[in-house]
């Protein structure tokens, strides 16, 4: 008999989708079995795998749902910084900066994509994509930022950038730096200050 295309889109699907996310985040990918998940989704296996097809699909749809619920959470707040007079260039980044310090702040375990990639990357997971378009996206965030306000070199500055919100993300869950954020935000400010 054929095996049934994935359908997370049920009641089922979607209590799997948020206790496998609970479970991916709190305790790690590998440290979490479809057998937990199942049972603490009150769901069977069967059922399971009938609604994601295999465990790396729906650690590629937890990532989905995540980057989901990052895009838009990141994004209201920055239009809302915009809104409130936040000007065009390093204003707006400093200010993604600090909205990325607030969610840090909120999600003890860190950076969900960079935990998964210490998990699945290097290895063919269609996880690997979701991570990648993760960073891809804020990478693209914070040079658009800089090209809208015609910022020279906003390619380059905008990757610079990237690397002290990745660093201070990492930074910030390890506790290395307990001001990470702050130390970024000092750093893109130098950074992109104009030249004396």
């Amino acid at each position: 008999m054929p095996r049934r295309s994935p359908n997370p889109h049920t009641a089922a699907g979607e209590r799997i989708l948020v206790t496998a996310s609970r479970l991916f985040y709190e305790r790690g990918i590998r440290g979490v079995g479809v057998d937990l998940i199942a049972d603490e989704a009150g769901v069977t296996k069967k059922t399971l795998y009938d609604r994601f097809g295999s465990k790396d699909e729906l650690v590629a749809a937890y990532l989905t749902r995540r980057r989901e619920r990052w895009n838009a959470w990141f994004g209201e707040r920055l239009a809302a910084r915009v809104a409130a007079g936040a000007r065009p260039g390093a204003e707006q980044v400093l200010a993604a900066l600090e909205i990325s310090e607030e969610w840090a702040q909120d999600n003890a375990r860190g950076c969900a994509f960079v935990n998964a990639h210490a998990e699945i990357g290097g290895i063919d997971h269609p996880g690997n994509a979701v991570v990648l378009a993760d960073k891809q996206y804020m990478l693209g965030v914070l040079t658009d930022l800089l090209r809208q306000a015609g910022h020279p070199g906003a390619e380059r500055l905008g990757a610079q950038v990237h690397l002290l919100y990745e660093g201070a993300m990492v930074a910030h869950t390890t506790r290395a730096q307990p001001d990470a954020f702050v130390t970024a935000r000092e750093a893109a400010r130098a950074l992109l200050a104009p030249p004396a």
